[in-house]
């Protein structure tokens, strides 16, 4: 049953599926569209359009701005590089090199290339200028989150436990490190993040790792969720949450975990406090912000892990990762609502309605105040708020 379980779908199936086989009634509720007096109406700067996009599948394919551009992809192999300004198409390429293509993790850039890899276990690197395909590898696992850059490789966390390397240039691999992963797992991988000459990801077996960049020797694991429970489902303990770093301090969270604040230079947690969730941390630098898996946004204290409040207007809304735009935090649902949370109080701000399919990702910042949408079907929009 490894990998078996789709974050969209894992409320549904876990307490629809089997409520509804023993009879009994569903005990978790969607909450109701809350009722939001908007303070502001974002303008629409642009639309445009990314193939088919992800649908129902579950997918971290992300949207990515940098050199200047905004590189989106879907799920059957279109990737696209756009004009922020104006929405322009520079280039696009249809990787129909395998079929199906399937991408799922992405995308990532470094050394004038973007990379992006699929459930096939491929990985391709494409210039960034052109679109034209630079090289392609196998790696042998899923890849369902962005890989990171550093060093001259390129760094994969795939859901067979295994960390690659491979070098950017040829595509070439360099190093493995493998962890173990239980029978049974949620949908989704870490993103691993390089910082200092180490890399750090969230591992299937609930643990973060680090190690040694250059290398691909392992430094420590620090356990952040343990299995408890009868049933494989109550001991799922997956760290899928990117880890996030603040100065000396790292940051993450399981699922039926913790969040926990970590020690770059030791290692060791500073502390911890009992938060659930898969999905990545967002931050304004003095306060973090997490969506649990109950899809509460909650709002902690960076340095001492003190609860500052919390919104359970979306319960189980399935709602995206937050991020911060301006003084807001911001989250998407699964009916195409996007909702904007005031930083300090927690209280709703302003609401669209966006797109019926729904987002499977969380809008991306841009540097003039502006962010973009993309949405399950694959619409794209960049809007600023006025």
């Amino acid at each position: 049953m490894k990998k078996w379980f789709g974050n969209l779908f894992l409320m549904a199936v876990i307490t629809g599926g089997l409520a509804g086989c023993s009879g009994e009634e569903e005990s978790v509720v969607m909450a109701p569209v809350p009722v939001v007096n908007s303070e502001f109406t974002p303008h629409i700067d642009w639309r445009a359009s990314v193939g088919s996009g992800v649908g129902h599948y579950f997918s971290k394919l992300k949207p990515k701005y940098v050199y200047d551009t905004i590189f989106v992809a879907d799920r059957d192999g279109l990737v696209k590089a756009l004009n922020p300004e104006n929405g322009k198409e520079l280039w696009h390429r249809d990787l129909e090199i395998d079929d199906p293509i399937r991408l799922a993790g992405g995308i990532a850039a470094g050394f004038n290339q973007i990379y992006v890899g699929s459930e096939n276990g491929i990985v391709y690197a494409l210039n960034a200028k052109t679109g034209d395909l630079k090289w392609k590898q196998n790696i042998g696992g899923e890849v369902l989150a962005s890989p990171t850059t550093d060093s001259n490789l390129l760094i994969i966390n795939t859901s067979n436990g295994n960390l690659t390397a491979l070098d950017q240039n040829s595509g070439k691999e360099q190093w493995v490190i493998s962890t173990e992963v239980p029978n049974l797992t949620l949908r989704g991988v870490s993103e691993p993040v390089a910082v200092s000459g180490g890399v750090f990801w969230g591992t299937a077996g609930g643990r973060l790792a680090a190690a040694i960049t250059s290398r691909g020797q392992m430094i420590w694991q620090q356990p952040i969720g343990i299995p408890k429970g009868s049933t494989e489902i109550d001991r799922l303990v997956d760290v899928d949450s990117s880890p996030l770093v603040i100065g000396d301090s790292l940051y993450t969270i399981g699922y039926n975990g913790q969040l926990v604040d970590i020690d770059l230079r030791s290692g060791k947690p500073v502390w911890k406090r009992t938060y659930s969730s898969a999905k990545d941390i967002a931050t304004d630098g003095g306060r973090l912000f997490i969506a649990t898996d109950e899809d509460h946004i909650v709002a902690v204290d960076a340095r001492s892990g003190t609860e500052l409040w919390t919104n359970r207007k979306l319960e189980h809304r399935l709602v995206t990762a937050p991020v911060v735009i301006s003084n807001y935090v911001v989250v998407g649902d699964s009916e195409g609502y996007l909702y904007w949370i005031d930083r300090n109080s927690g209280e709703f701000v302003a609401q669209q309605f966006v797109n019926s399919s729904g987002f499977a990702v969380s809008p991306i910042a841009l540097p003039d105040n502006s962010y973009l949408l993309t949405t399950r079907n694959g619409d794209l929009k960049k809007l600023t708020i006025n």
